[in-house]
């Protein structure tokens, strides 16, 4: 079996060599006034005056050329979520992590050799700017595809907010927010649209690609009156697995096969249902029920829609068709992730008590021009909390989700396999329990791990560069849940060759470009960017809270007898106006 696998595969590829292209984009990255939802006109991130932006389709083997242009009055960059990026990190995209992001008014293309198949998307890497539209998918496609199918349609999920995201930011990262709740949004999008439609012929097999692109939401996705069979999950093919219903969380995709009926007498809806509990209060407005429609005949009525049913699912029981055994780790870091109430008072996220903090260097650059130095974490700065791995090690990574909230957890560069989960905190002083088959795990670039439990995942550290490992929901990257890998650094610099055009964002945004994390040489970190440390003592979450709540009265109270006191000052003042007047008058 695998060996037929793999002529198939060479015959593929083969096939797909004879026909590679250059495919180039020229994107203007612009504003623009949208109404996805029907209920409020904003400005948004478009590109090419646009809105939405456009798909990106490519094919296995094409290089991708991306032209942009940032015509907005901040700086920006793009991160194509999912591509391996071999060799050609400094096309990755996180700002402050790869590269310096494209000033105002600058020009940066974005160079990208098409090395896997499959569904992705890209979006924008600085700040929350995807929040603000700069998002959407990016298709590529197999010429041997795995699995026959007569037609396909991208189903790109997300979440909308009325207000800037640097708005809705500042006041989810304020002290006025110590239980950190995230900002929930005002309606949720089928490619940013309320009333997407998708027209079936009967008989047919359809894939959809489906992909959540949102700052916070998690979705459960079916349809009415048809069965679906997974067939991709984040660009891995896995074998055929009949679903009715699937969680698809922020950053994750999947494809499905869904065969059309026979008749045309009735049309479908197709849900993409909002779970709630990644909602600490969910507004009496806000639709849930996030729908679509499956047209066999426009003039055909609706079947009754059925109720909403949310299987039981696990996406580690999925089986990748091309088979990767896994192998025991060289390495082992186990994270644990908690929202605290920092000592700048503001609520903020860690990993093992740092929450991450960007470089004055962007961490790829340091990397490259530190020499020796560069195996060693503290060239990288504390607050980008640096995790080093050499060449073709194996690295495993335990995922403590000590919050009450659920997380999905991306990584740059590669795809994991998920290896195990566990209940709870994961005691490293004993060996993993429930591992799952190693033989051929399921493999995905973004897992989530649901509150209070533990998820085990591993790769092989093959890809030289820097790669960002952090939350997909957007608030939580934002509130630095993150960490950084440094993947064999011991040979980046022979791997890795970064034209000095690259340089120039720097030079104009006025950002170092090389040296340690400070922008210095050697260890010397001074002036280096920090973050806010833990609150001395020992406090639980609600003690925390009770103690900002306190802090908060108090300037409230110091506020209000700073006032009284200013009006008490300016009557006395007037009394002594009136009493020198009366003088004066006698």
């Amino acid at each position: 079996m695998l060996t037929s696998i793999k002529n198939l595969a060479a015959l593929a590829l083969a096939a797909t060599v004879a026909q590679a292209a250059v495919v180039t984009y020229n994107w203007n990255i612009t504003y623009v006034n949208a109404n996805p939802d029907g209920l409020f006109e904003r400005r948004v991130i478009g590109v090419n005056g646009q809105f939405p932006i456009p798909a990106i389709n490519v094919t296995l083997n094409d290089t991708l050329v991306i032209n942009v242009i940032n015509q907005i009055d901040q700086p920006t960059s793009l991160h194509s979520h999912g591509l391996f990026q071999t060799g050609n990190g400094q096309f990755d995209g996180p700002s402050m992590v790869t590269q310096c992001p494209i000033p105002p008014g600058a020009n940066f293309t974005y160079t990208i050799p098409i090395e896997q198949h499959g569904t992705y998307w890209i979006h924008g890497h600085y700040q929350g700017q995807y929040v603000d539209g700069l998002r959407g998918p990016l298709v590529i496609h197999n010429i041997n595809e795995t699995y026959k199918y007569d037609a396909e349609y991208t189903i790109a999920l997300a979440d909308w907010y009325h207000k800037d995201h640097s708005v809705m930011l500042e006041q989810y990262l304020s002290i006025f927010n110590p239980s950190g709740a995230e900002p929930v949004p005002e309606s949720g999008l089928i490619n940013q649209q309320t009333d997407a439609k998708f027209e079936f012929i009967p008989g047919k097999t359809y894939r959809l690609r489906i992909i959540n692109m949102s700052a916070l939401a998690m979705f459960h996705f079916h349809i009415d009156g048809h069965e679906m069979e997974i067939i991709e999950i984040d660009g891995i093919d896995v074998e055929r697995t009949k679903v009715t219903s699937f969680p698809i969380t922020a950053a994750q995709r999947y494809s499905v096969l869904v065969t059309a009926r026979n008749e045309t007498t009735n049309n479908y809806v197709l849900h993409a249902d909002m779970d709630p509990a990644m909602f600490d209060v969910v507004p009496d407005e806000l639709q849930l029920n996030v729908t679509g429609t499956i047209v066999y005949d426009a003039a055909a009525p609706l079947a009754p829609e059925e109720t909403s049913q949310w299987d039981e699912f696990n996406d580690a029981e999925l089986v990748p068709v091309i088979p990767e055994e896994t192998a025991l780790p060289d390495k082992v870091f186990a994270l644990t992730a908690v929202f605290s109430v920092l000592d700048d008072y503001s609520n903020k996220a860690t990993f093992n008590d740092i929450t991450y903090v960007m470089p004055k260097v962007p961490t790829l650059y340091t990397a490259l021009s530190t020499g020796n130095l560069s195996s060693n974490p503290e060239v990288y700065g504390k607050f980008t909390h640096p995790l080093v791995v050499q060449h073709n090690d194996w690295v495993e990574i335990i995922i403590n989700n000590d919050d009450a909230g659920n997380h999905p957890f991306h990584l740059h560069g590669h795809v994991f396999q998920i290896v195990g989960r566990g209940e709870g905190k994961y005691d490293p002083s004993t060996p993993y329990p429930n591992y799952f088959n190693t033989t051929n795990p399921a493999r995905r670039d973004t897992v989530l791990v649901p509150s209070e439990q533990n998820v085990a995942i591993r790769f092989r550290a093959n890809n030289p560069g820097v790669w960002l490992f952090h939350c997909h929901i957007e608030w939580h990257l934002q509130a630095g849940l993150a960490t950084t890998f440094i993947e064999a650094p011991e040979i980046m610099s022979s791997i890795l060759k970064i034209d000095p055009s690259h340089f120039e964002q720097c030079k104009a945004l006025g950002i170092p470009y090389s040296g340690n994390a400070a922008g210095n040489e050697g260890l010397d970190l001074t002036g280096a960017n920090v973050g806010p440390g833990l609150l001395p003592g020992t406090f639980t979450g609600k003690g925390v809270v009770a103690l900002v709540f306190t802090i908060i009265a108090a300037l409230l109270g110091l506020g209000t007898v700073i006032w009284y006191a200013r009006e008490d000052d300016a009557h006395i003042a007037a009394q002594i106006a009136k009493a020198k007047d009366t003088e004066e008058t006698h």
